[in-house]
């Protein structure tokens, strides 16, 4: 049922861009400096959060084997 409500829409969907894109609308202009700036922040941001959650990830590994090594030193001190 979900399947063919799908497809109704991306049918519906495919009608309507299609009956837009032969419409006589002027589109927007977009000058290439403003392309390439938009693309230039979009890998700047992307960058950003690839070091960041770089950077949270090593520091929650870090802790989780500092907690692992406090365990097994009281396991060791309590065993004597």
């Amino acid at each position: 049922m979900a399947t063919n409500n799908f497809y109704f829409l991306l049918l519906s969907l495919c009608n309507v861009v299609l009956a837009l894109s032969e419409s006589p609308v002027s589109c927007y202009k977009i000058e290439p400096g403003t392309v390439a700036g938009i693309i230039s922040v979009d890998i700047i941001l992307t960058l950003l959060i690839v070091a960041v959650t770089y950077h949270c990830a090593r520091n929650q590994q870090q802790r989780a084997t500092k907690v692992e090594k406090v365990y097994m030193n009281v396991r060791a001190k309590c065993k004597t």
